[in-house]
């Protein structure tokens, strides 16, 4: 299993090389073009995405996949980006495939927490794994096995197709020093974070995207999460005069999903499903090469802009710690999948503690 695994990252891998896949802007131009393919594919499938494909990173994602594919398959499976909200609720769109109503999406594993508590394991783990390391228990450990067997229960093939970075730690009205600050604060955050620090004193504000920054602005909330700096500079969060925490201890990493109803999915070629599996494990390589330094530009240009860029201080981040550890504690008492893939997630990411502690220069 593992062998096979490093073997499909090696193609993708080696098809990022051989594409010359476009990044930002589509500044570069693909080695083949679509030209060549001809005119007609024998096989389109409607994608509705989470992710505006005009953001960095994410929503980069989206076109770089499908982009891949149509290369992968010499131009016989396209995909069609339907626009996030065109068909469905961003939220709803796991819902709206299982019902048929939706062909396919790319979405992010947390939204299907609604449904199954143990999708939260590959989305929002307050303190989880990093992007490196969500990787490695993905694609070498037991992370995939347990990803498909969860969207299997709901007769769904989900692939892994893509790993984001941490997302910042948030915008913020006032300055959060000390726990005693967070008393009576209305902040944004997501499940697990929002139930850390309603442990806080702070009142959790579940707010979909679209509506936090003018929430914000307009003084409805006194602050909370967004998304990557990348993201957050793109939707010009910095015209906004607020402080920006550093680091996003609420959601290290996550696992971005390309889903089908399982029947559907049947209907492909078995050619054409592995050309998905592999496209997905080509973006996930892609995502990783891309994000260090997409993520470096955009703090550049936070600070260009006039944004404080504070880090929470030691004795915060050992609060927000162990209010985590007592919140997954309750999750995993809840829910026995939950606790079993947690389980399993960090056992695997244990094993490689000593040498990244031994391997990184001080």
């Amino acid at each position: 299993m593992r062998r096979n695994s490093v073997v499909v990252v090696a193609i993708a891998a080696a098809l990022l090389s051989a594409t010359g896949v476009a990044v930002a802007g589509d500044k570069d131009k693909p080695a083949i073009k679509s030209g060549d393919f001809g005119p007609i594919p024998s096989r389109i499938i409607q994608m509705q995405t989470a992710f505006n494909p005009a953001l960095p990173g994410s929503g980069e994602g989206v076109r770089i996949f499908t982009r891949t594919v149509k290369h992968m398959s010499g131009g016989t499976l396209a995909i069609k980006i339907v626009e996030p909200g065109r068909i469905t609720p961003t939220a709803d769109m796991l819902d709206a495939v299982i019902a048929g109503d939706l062909e396919a999406a790319f979405t992010w594993s947390g939204y299907a927490a609604a449904k199954a508590p143990v999708f939260g394991v590959f989305a929002t783990v307050p303190f989880g794994p990093g992007p490196e390391d969500m990787t490695s228990w993905m694609l070498e450990g037991d992370g995939s096995r347990i990803h498909r067997e969860a969207y299997e229960k709901l007769g769904v093939v989900g692939i892994p197709c893509g790993i984001q970075g941490a997302k910042g730690g948030g915008w913020f009205r006032t300055e959060l020093n000390t726990v005693a600050d967070f008393k009576g604060q209305r902040l944004r955050f997501g499940r697990y974070a929002g139930e850390v620090i309603a442990k806080l004193g702070a009142t959790q504000v579940p707010l979909p995207p679209g509506e936090f920054f003018y929430k914000l602005q307009q003084g409805q909330v006194d602050g909370g999460e967004m998304s990557t700096p990348a993201i957050d500079a793109a939707l010009g969060f910095d015209k906004l005069g607020l402080p920006y925490y550093m680091p996003g201890w609420q959601q290290p990493s996550a696992v971005l999903d390309f889903l089908m109803r399982k029947d559907k999915w049947e209907t492909l070629s078995p050619m054409l499903r592995i050309q998905l599996e592999t496209a997905c494990r080509a973006n996930i390589a892609w995502m990783l090469s891309r994000s260090p330094h997409l993520q470096g530009l955009a703090m550049e240009k936070l600070k260009e802009s006039g944004v404080v860029i504070k880090q929470w201080s030691p004795d915060l981040l050992k609060v927000f710690r162990a209010k985590s550890e007592i919140v997954l504690k309750e999750q995993a008492e809840r829910d026995p999948d939950f606790a079993a893939a947690l389980a399993n997630q960090r056992a695997f990411i244990g094993q490689s503690i000593d040498w990244r502690k031994m391997s990184r220069l001080p």
